[in-house]
């Protein structure tokens, strides 16, 4: 099975976790796209969509979705969103699209969080994958100096600018064995905006999809 058909599986999958009348929170990405696809078949049930990205939200809207401001509807019950890697546990690294700072205030504001990915996503360590960190402009060679301290290679993300207008500094080499703590000690770094490390708040579901199917975890 290809991962386009992995990921079609579980986009399929997380349908399921969907009911009428809600507003659902939209992650960014392959596997989210694949998610905003399927919606597109019961819009007329959904009163309407948050959307972690511009790229998001002009695809829900081309598909006739009312796209809302998470100003004007508070909490959602639902995120559904994919990710780069995932641990068993359900903490995870997101940010390859560099929508990471619109992904984590979605998903905090969320009740529920389905993670979306294929099989190949899920690692025993976090960190094979660069760890993306949104950073204020200024801040890019003060941050990058902190992540060599924390065992890091800082990479920048040449031509990048976040929906924020940010820049985006993917760390390589990290072995992230406590990810709750490294999030927060990132975090804590001045021009850090925030990284891609979902740990503190990780998923609540985790569907991956592969040859045998749709694992939930």
């Amino acid at each position: 099975m290809s991962p386009e058909q992995a990921k079609q599986l579980v986009a399929e999958a997380a349908m399921e976790y969907i009911e009428w009348d809600w507003v659902i929170g939209v992650g960014t990405g392959s596997t989210a796209n694949l998610f905003i696809d399927e919606l597109a078949k019961i819009k007329g049930q959904l009163d309407g969509a948050v959307a972690s990205s511009e790229a998001s939200a002009d695809r829900l809207r081309n598909h006739g979705i009312k796209v809302m401001e998470l100003d004007q509807v508070g909490s959602l019950p639902i995120y559904v969103d994919g990710a780069d890697e995932s641990t068993k546990h359900r903490h995870l690294i997101k940010g390859g699209g560099a929508a990471l700072t619109r992904e984590k205030i979605v998903a905090a504001a969320s009740d529920k969080f389905v993670c979306i990915a294929d099989d190949s996503k899920l690692v025993g360590m976090l960190g094979k994958f660069p760890l993306p960190i949104e950073v204020i402009p200024m801040a890019k060679s003060y941050v990058g100096r902190e992540m060599v301290k924390l065992g890091g290679n800082p990479i920048f993300r040449e031509g990048v600018t976040t929906d924020n207008g940010n820049i985006i500094i993917d760390v390589h080499d990290l072995s992230i064995d406590n990810p709750v703590d490294l999030e927060s000690k990132i975090n804590q770094i001045a021009g850090v905006v925030t990284n891609g490390l979902f740990a503190q708040r990780g998923a609540d579901v985790l569907l991956l999809g592969g040859a045998d199917g749709v694992t939930t975890i």
